[in-house]
């Protein structure tokens, strides 16, 4: 008989431990652009700057690390100057592309 797993055995998974290149990052966050969802690119961002590394991802945009977990954090409406430091430090480029007939 097979042994039954408890949800809480399962091991935690963190998203920001699987983007190890820069290519990974990239087909990362362009799924998250193709949803349209504002609070989604946040937390990608968050993740993202988690993976490389919260505090020289903070210094790198000129931002204290407390205030770059707040920025980055669920819910929150970043502006978008933050946005594009942050963007900047993680060495990401936000581009645009003709949608298309709607």
């Amino acid at each position: 008989m097979a042994k039954k797993i408890q949800v809480s055995e399962l091991p935690d998974f963190d998203l920001a431990e699987h983007l190890k290149t820069d290519e990974d990052i990239s087909v990362y966050l362009s799924q998250v652009l193709e949803d349209n969802d504002s609070s989604e690119l946040t937390h990608a961002l968050g993740v993202i700057a988690r993976a490389r590394g919260m505090t020289e991802v903070a210094r790198a945009a000129g931002l204290t690390r407390e205030a770059l977990y707040k920025a980055l954090r669920p819910n929150s409406q970043p502006r978008f100057d933050t946005i594009a430091r942050v963007c900047r430090a993680l060495g990401l480029k936000l581009t645009t592309q003709v949608q298309g007939p709607a």
